[in-house]
């Protein structure tokens, strides 16, 4: 069994094609920028059994086609490995992908294991150096460490993300120091995503400051 926040069905911006993404509950870190606060309690959500969210995603197998498939996103997946695992095992047993959109803040062996029987992984990096994770994150960057090494010994595809947020990472420096995080493993495809503010009235719904008031998008030609 796992907790699940949401799906979404049809989803053009979480991996390859068209695809279900079912949007886990639980998340060990608290990123100033979130759009998905409501995910962060573990506790939260509904419960549903790998078989349910597998029969579910069959459902919309027609619209996959060759590319698309299915991504687990959050929240945290990694934080949800065996449950997720289980998830992929079946998905593959009927042919389809599965992709992993992680923030790299759980480095568990059940999340090792996931990484490696993933099709596809988005990797989002926060921040790339210790002192700007934690203080972007509040988690402990010795997780998402120890995921790119897992990534850099399996040559597993990544997509690689970057959210550019001013005082963070909005910086030619910052952006190459993350080119530099990233040099082992096997990044197909980067995108660096410009910060947004479409989130700030979940935090104000669940009754929490948001940290990034004030901070505005970056605009056209910084990105």
């Amino acid at each position: 069994m796992g907790r699940v926040h949401s799906i979404e069905t049809l989803g053009a911006v979480d991996g390859p094609g068209l695809r279900m993404v079912a949007f886990l509950q639980g998340c060990p870190l608290r990123c100033k920028f979130c759009h998905n606060p409501d995910t962060w309690d573990f506790s939260a959500g509904r419960e549903m059994s790998a078989q349910e969210l597998c029969d579910q995603a069959k459902r919309y197998r027609r619209f996959f086609g060759e590319k698309g498939g299915v991504t687990f996103s959050g929240g945290e997946p990694l934080a949800q490995a065996r449950f997720v695992r289980e998830c992929v095992a079946a998905l593959h047993r009927s042919g389809i992908h599965c992709a992993v959109d992680t923030g790299g803040g759980v480095a568990s062996p059940e999340a090792l294991l996931l990484l490696d029987e993933a099709d596809l992984i988005l990797l989002d990096i926060k921040h790339s150096e210790a002192g700007g994770f934690r203080e972007l994150t509040g988690g402990d960057p010795a997780a998402l460490d120890r995921v790119l090494e897992r990534l850099a010994r399996t040559r597993k595809p990544v997509w690689v993300r970057q959210v550019i947020v001013e005082g963070f990472t909005q910086s030619e420096e910052q952006v190459r120091a993350m080119m530099r995080k990233i040099a082992g493993i096997n990044a197909v495809k980067i995108e660096l995503l410009p910060y947004h503010t479409l989130g700030a009235h979940k935090w104000a719904a669940l009754g929490l400051s948001y940290p990034l008031q004030g901070v505005k998008p970056p605009e056209e030609k910084a990105m």
